[in-house]
């Protein structure tokens, strides 16, 4: 797979611009003569409390809202003082009262999401697509967006979802719900991190949080950052990303209480040094993890869902995924396929990034239905999904294996001598034999689909790190890698769960399973350079029977044959020693 680090090192850099963003934009400093004309500051007013600014007094205020600015403390008891922005209809009556959706985000900084970018004060844009595209205001709704502890506004150290961002997160669904414009039904909306925040808040099991959207959210933290003891480059990268946004400039027309808060990591340069410490920690069962894991935290939670997951994602990746869903026991919507980090209204090259209309309408719908008691207009399936053929299918829930499969796959060893195996002696051959081993299913007589999150365990002999691949291969032997995870060899019986993944497996095509060294530039590996010893391995593997599929809208994501291009390689078949059945019986 020559090509395949060039695709992953770009998709690196774009993450790590925007880490989990996914902005796409460069950061724009601002020019130093950006003072405004007596004009432009009679136009661009600040909100306060008290007196609202329309987007006729400051043209970063959407069409149709009224902002205002307030504080409030978190509700952990610390001294921790929160910054909202509040975006009300512009019409609203002064005692009318409207439901509100909320996000809790790193990314409301008035000076930009991750740079300044901005020469006047005003109300964040990163979700004004959202409120254009659903017409928000007219349609009755509040929009209020919280800075999270160290970033924007408001005070304290960043936490990364930790029980600080937590207790931010519940005192502003609190705050959120008792303002006198609000009726008191509160849902979370947001891609990435404040997605990550909306999982936060289904886990508060809060009264006043009615549903959550969710863009590709993290479903926790150290499967993230982590396998199994082996960190991603983005374990470092991701502190330094959020240290840079926490200790933006903020705006000179900004309120003086604004600009100190903003200040504040500045003023505590502790707060960025923890920060840093704690996403190194490569211990799964230390308590940062622990606190900042959703998927293990959702347990009993009910609260109504609709997210989206890439299952090619470069960013958020599809971990933790399905132990979340797992353990919630709300009412579940999701958008499932091969796209990369994006939102689900993105388009790229014309075309929708995620191949399918509508993402406004279903969302807003969602949102009627759980904060106003409105029945669905347009019947939306729970669960619409992609894979790898570009073909749409809707599910009742996902994922929709119809049967778990357990395939011995024997025994093995190789050298791990890490990202540089393939390149080992004259050819394929050598570096199967050095590097790595592959395990050969015989042609699948029908077609069938990895619908879920395979599962290998393994027993292994000798120090350093495992690699785990699943590959779809041809007659021909062109192969598609479409899952992977690795391990570092600490203990003898070795237990892993690989992305989750819904990928097809066409009739005549054989699953390859390649065990062997750290041959990647998406984890940061430290190779023994000794011979490992692997025996008793398992696969357990979740099909699906695409034969019962019922077609649902959509075109197939533009990001699916960039995906196939950088993860597509030749391989030479072996011998085959076992079988993948059909997914039904």
């Amino acid at each position: 797979m020559r090509n395949r680090p060039t695709v992953a090192r770009t998709a690196a850099v774009i993450a790590a611009g925007a880490l989990m963003g996914g902005l796409g934009t460069a950061a724009v400093a601002a020019p130093e003569d950006a003072s405004p004309s007596a004009e432009q500051s009679k136009k661009a007013l600040v909100a306060t409390a008290t007196d609202s600014v329309t987007h006729a007094e400051n043209p970063r205020v959407p069409e149709g809202a009224r902002w205002t600015q307030h504080y409030f403390p978190s509700s952990d008891g610390s001294k921790t003082e929160l910054h909202a922005d509040v975006l009300l209809p512009e019409k609203l009556p002064k005692d009318g009262k409207v439901p509100t959706i909320l996000s809790v985000s790193a990314y409301f900084g008035h000076s930009g999401e991750t740079g300044v970018e901005e020469t006047r004060s005003g109300p964040s844009k990163r979700f004004q697509d959202f409120m254009k595209g659903t017409d928000l205001f007219d349609k009755g709704y509040a929009f209020v967006m919280v800075d999270s502890r160290g970033f924007g506004g408001s005070t304290g150290c960043i936490d990364l979802a930790g029980p600080g961002d937590q207790a931010d997160v519940k005192a502003a669904i609190d705050w959120s719900a008792k303002q006198p414009w609000s009726t008191g039904a509160v849902g979370m909306y947001g891609k990435s991190f404040d997605a990550y925040t909306g999982l936060l808040g289904n886990n508060l099991k809060n009264d006043a949080l009615k549903a959550v959207v969710a863009q590709e959210p993290v479903w926790d933290l150290y499967k993230q950052l982590h396998s199994y003891g082996v960190p991603r480059p983005n374990s470092v990268q991701m502190p330094t990303t959020y240290n840079m946004i926490a200790t933006l400039k903020q705006l000179p027309d900004d309120d003086q209480r604004y600009r100190d808060n903003a200040a504040y990591e500045e003023k505590h340069p502790e707060c960025l040094l923890l920060n840093s410490r704690g996403p190194s920690i490569g211990d799964p069962d230390d308590r940062y993890w622990s606190e900042r894991s959703p998927a293990k935290n959702a347990k009993g939670t009910d609260t109504p869902l609709f997210f989206t997951q890439g299952t090619t994602e470069s960013n958020t990746l599809p971990v933790g995924m399905e132990e979340f869903l797992s353990n919630h026991r709300g009412s579940e919507r999701g958008w499932v396929g091969p796209w990369d980090h994006v939102r689900g209204n993105e388009r790229t090259g014309g075309k929708l990034a995620m191949g399918r209309d509508g993402w406004f309408e279903e969302s807003l719908s969602f949102f009627d239905e759980h904060l106003k008691g409105r029945d669905p207009q347009v019947h939306y399936p729970n669960y619409a999904v992609q894979d790898n053929s570009g073909k749409w299918r809707a599910e009742t829930s996902w994922p929709a294996a119809d049967r778990t499969v357990d395939l011995a796959l024997g025994s093995g060893s190789y050298v791990d001598t890490g990202a540089g195996s393939e390149q080992i002696g004259a050819g394929p051959e050598a570096a199967q034999k050095d590097g790595r081993y592959f395990v050969w299913s015989r042609p699948l007589e029908k077609a069938t689909r990895v619908s879920g999150t395979p599962k290998v365990t393994m027993t292994a002999r000798g120090e350093g790190n495992v690699m785990v691949k699943l590959y779809d291969v041809d007659s021909k032997g062109k192969a598609v890698m479409f899952d992977e995870r690795v391990s570092r060899l600490d203990r003898d019986r070795l237990a892993l769960d690989l992305k989750s993944a819904d990928w097809t497996l066409k009739a005549g095509h054989r699953l390859a399973v390649e065990i062997g060294s750290v041959q990647s530039g998406d984890w940061v590996d430290t190779p023994s350079k000794r011979r490992i010893q692997i025996s008793d391995v398992r696969l357990a593997l979740p099909l699906d029977d695409p034969a019962k599929d019922v077609a649902t809208a959509g075109d197939r994501s533009p990001w699916l044959d960039t995906y196939l291009q950088g993860y597509t390689t030749n391989l030479k078949p072996g011998a085959a020693t076992f079988t993948v059945p059909p997914a039904r019986d």
